[in-house]
């Protein structure tokens, strides 16, 4: 039995779950619970967990002994567990109100084949439950979930290295932080090729992570605790001062989550130069500003950010003059669990000063003429293999790059072209065949949700700027 088949058997415990009244975008957080404690059993690390309060401690009740024994469970692993094990469980709770589903689920996790998930790699197997939960639209959980595929093809043109410090800002479940890993360890015997005391380096101090909502937080720890990473991501809000206490980066991977900054407007740190209410811009700030010099970055961000004005303008100058923006990948539309949302990768380098840097960008369009990503036609990392070709063998992006022509789908344009359209990073030349079928427009409540967004980004704008101009002293005061 392989991983996907132990996902769809977990998966199908979800309509336990339905039966006791519990929502789609609870169904993960109520199995992490679970998982958690079979999972330290199948992995022999029990002991980080108290007496008495373990898989086998559970699984020998039942009935309304078992279910009180469960919340009672939860509440004392949030408030006397050890560390990262407390972090996990921190106020911990379950909706299942009916002890036979509890009795349910701890039966048919108990018969899950545990040898092959071994291994398979319970990591892995935690990964796939996350992915099929995102894929489900009613569960909303692909707000934070970037397809793997892209994460893997990202990782493999910016080459992390073991010693290197890896942030991602915006870690949501883990998923860069955990390829990133991989890929090093992939490279290194496991890491068994590297001193012990790099060793320690790349599990203790090399992943950091910073993730807002408590709940994904939660899948985060455990996601990464599975795949051998003993760094703890942080919760917090890096548009907030927790962002200005993190270190800084060699390489930067991340998917900043899409709409404006909620509960107040504009970011709350002070060392931002510009001052937005666009969450994208504001991640795109930190960033740029928490690389080392000669430190490399990727991030997810959606077309405004490449042509919005204004503010916008002023940080994709700022971002050209401290980097080199050496490449942008023009993603395909659908490959996101949030419809509709067109969105792009930009690969850049911190400078070793802070002008002039951006000398050409190289744009791959991985849109136009490219089929509708969904069910039907899953986007695999065999997508993004002739990008990864382009791209070329360095992970700066100065390998020897050719230009494909206006036929082609990788082009170069110069930063004097680019300052002639207003530093607007929106460069596209293929002509989508699919642009007329209106079969692929989005549906009319997706329409309405995004003229919402804009509606709503630009009214932050204004109380932004409105904020700004009372701080302002007046003339002569």
């Amino acid at each position: 039995m392989n991983t996907q088949d132990i996902v769809a058997k977990l998966w199908n415990l979800c309509h336990v779950l339905r039966d006791d009244g519990i929502t789609y975008h609870e169904y993960v957080t109520e199995l992490t619970y679970l998982l958690f404690l079979k999972m330290m059993k199948e992995t022999g690390q029990e002991g980080m967990l108290p007496d008495g309060y373990r898989w086998d401690d559970l699984a020998q009740l039942d009935g309304v002994d078992q279910l009180g024994f469960y919340r009672a469970l939860l509440v004392h692993l949030g408030n006397e567990g050890a560390g990262r094990i407390q972090a996990i469980f921190h106020d911990a709770n379950t909706s299942l109100r009916q002890p036979k589903n509890l009795a349910k689920l701890v039966s048919d996790i108990d018969k899950l084949d545990w040898y092959s998930a071994r291994e398979e790699g319970l990591g892995d197997l935690y990964e796939g439950l996350l992915e099929k939960n995102a894929s489900e639209k009613k569960s909303g959980a692909g707000q934070y979930f970037t397809p793997r595929p892209l994460i893997e093809c990202m990782v493999n043109c910016l080459q992390p290295q073991p010693g290197e410090v890896i942030q991602d800002p915006a870690a949501g479940t883990g998923g860069f932080l955990i390829q990133a890993d991989r890929y090093i360890k992939q490279r290194s015997d496991e890491l068994f090729d590297l001193p012990e005391k790099l060793q320690d380096f790349q599990r203790r101090q090399a992943f950091v992570g910073v993730e807002l909502v408590p709940d994904t937080h939660r899948l985060l720890l455990m996601n990464a605790m599975l795949h051998g990473i003993d760094s703890d991501p942080k919760l917090g809000d890096t548009l907030s001062p927790d962002g200005m206490q993190l270190p800084k980066a060699d390489l930067v991977l991340t998917n900043p989550p899409f709409g404006t900054k909620r509960g107040g407007g504009r970011p709350t740190r002070d060392d931002f130069t510009f001052v937005t209410g666009n969450k994208q811009l504001a991640f795109l700030q930190h960033i740029y500003r928490t690389l080392k010099p000669g430190g490399r970055a990727g991030v997810v961000l959606p077309d405004n950010v490449l042509f919005e004005e204004g503010i916008g303008t002023k940080i994709r100058a700022d971002l050209m003059e401290k980097c080199n923006l050496h490449t942008i990948l023009r993603l395909p539309t659908g490959i996101f669990y949030a419809q509709g949302v067109k969105t792009n990768v930009l690969f850049f380098t911190r400078g070793k000063t802070d002008a002039g840097n951006t000398k050409q960008v190289w744009v791959y369009d991985l849109r136009a003429n490219m089929p509708s990503f969904g069910v039907r036609t899953p986007l695999t990392h065999g997508h993004f293999a002739e990008f990864e070709k382009c791209y070329g063998k360095k992970a700066d992006g100065t390998s020897k790059r050719t230009d494909q022509g206006e036929e082609g789908r990788f082009r170069c344009f110069t930063r004097e072209l680019i300052d002639k359209r207003g530093d607007n990073l929106d460069l596209s030349w293929l002509k989508d065949e699919n642009a007329s079928d209106h079969d692929d427009l989005p549906e009319p409540d997706e329409i309405a949700a995004a003229i919402r967004e804009r509606l709503q980004l630009a009214l932050e704008e204004i109380d932004a700027l409105a904020t700004i101009l009372k701080e302002k002293p007046e003339v002569g005061a």
